[in-house]
């Protein structure tokens, strides 16, 4: 059965595939950050990716948010290549209800990570939408490190089973 506004109950994510970066990672639950910020996956876990469990899950109505590191002491992590992905690339999200959210980009966009646009990347309204996240621009190091966001904003195109 739909969930209000078109999309699906809620299921927390497990996986995520975006075959145009070569990119299949697994997907943990993080919160939110001392600061209020979202948290990250810690750097040991370089290639796994976080869902903001403050958030709708993907495929709910409203924004769900995947955060991936960019790249670790060893290399590129899980989210090095997002900043190349176009307007209909695809994204599909696995459930732990074994149905398969799968989303279509809609732009990628830097934004600096002082000034996000909070009412576009969060939200659990409107129709079922998701948001991958990670690091970009200049390294600026600290407590900062990459000075700006680099996010896909990603539109619900189908659910399927697995």
């Amino acid at each position: 059965e739909a969930g209000r506004g078109g999309g699906l109950p809620a299921s927390r994510p497990v996986s995520l595939a975006v075959p145009a970066i070569r990119v299949t990672a697994p997907v943990a639950p993080v919160g939110q950050a001392k600061d209020g910020s979202i948290d990250v996956p810690p750097l040991n876990r370089h290639h796994q990716t976080g869902w903001y469990d403050r958030g709708p899950t993907p495929g709910e109505p409203g924004r769900a948010i995947i955060v991936g590191h960019v790249d670790s002491k060893s290399g590129p992590a899980v989210f090095y290549d997002l900043r190349k992905l176009k307007p209909g690339d695809r994204i599909e999200v696995t459930r732990e209800d074994r149905k398969v959210a799968v989303f279509t980009v809609d732009s990628v966009e830097y934004f600096d990570k002082s000034h996000l646009p909070a009412d576009r990347v969060y939200g659990d309204d409107g129709p079922p939408a998701l948001r991958l996240i990670t690091c970009g621009g200049a390294w600026v190091g600290g407590r900062t490190g990459y000075e700006d966001n680099v996010i896909a904003f990603a539109s619900l195109a189908e659910t399927r089973q697995p």
